[in-house]
């Protein structure tokens, strides 16, 4: 986070149309080490940019380049696996996930080998078509088709068309299943 501190420092300065000598004046920190520090010669402490927030009015926050506390974006890390991107959606252990997943054009097309294993399966296709291959059934979903399904029957899935492919994912590792409700009639 430090290392664009300097950089900061000298946008600040000159936008503000000061010279280091003006700025020396105001801090009470020498000339030479305000142009150290622009030059990422010497390392930032809190006791010289204490100062140089004040004399820039700006929070020290925004001087060292920090992430606001307020933000209230979730940047998950993407997860590469098989030729497509995972975006996990939720953090907790066990129970049902969620995840957004990007398959690129042609991503997994080449092993199209079928693999079973413990849990259930959610998929909405979001963007593209998606092809999923379940047993003995071959199906190409749209955007807005929905498959849910028992991973233990040996599946596939990639994307074999000209797009990308997004899907959301919910997966149920101890076989937990989407419970769809109809709505009544009148409703």
């Amino acid at each position: 986070m430090l290392d664009g501190v300097g950089a900061r420092l000298r946008t600040l300065r000159q936008q503000g149309g000061t010279t280091l000598a003006e700025l020396s004046a105001s801090t009470g920190i020498s000339v030479s080490t305000l142009s150290r520090l622009e030059s990422g010669q010497r390392r930032p402490t809190l006791e010289l940019l204490l100062p140089l927030a004040r004399a820039h009015a700006v929070p020290l926050d925004e001087l060292v380049g920090a992430p606001s506390a307020a933000d209230p974006r979730v940047h998950p890390r993407p997860i590469q696996r098989g030729g497509m991107t995972m975006w996990p959606l939720t953090r907790r252990p066990g129970g049902v996930q969620a995840y957004r997943a990007l398959i690129p054009p042609h991503g997994r097309d080449g092993d199209r080998e079928q693999k079973s294993h413990e849990g259930y399966e959610w998929m909405y296709v979001l963007s593209g078509r998606l092809r999923l291959l379940l047993g003995e059934h071959d199906l190409l979903l749209q955007p807005g088709e929905v498959v849910e399904f028992d991973t233990h029957v040996p599946h596939w899935f990639g994307n074999t068309g000209e797009g990308p492919v997004e899907v959301l994912v919910l997966f149920g590792p101890q076989g937990e299943r989407m419970h769809v409700r109809a709505r009544p009639k009148g409703s």
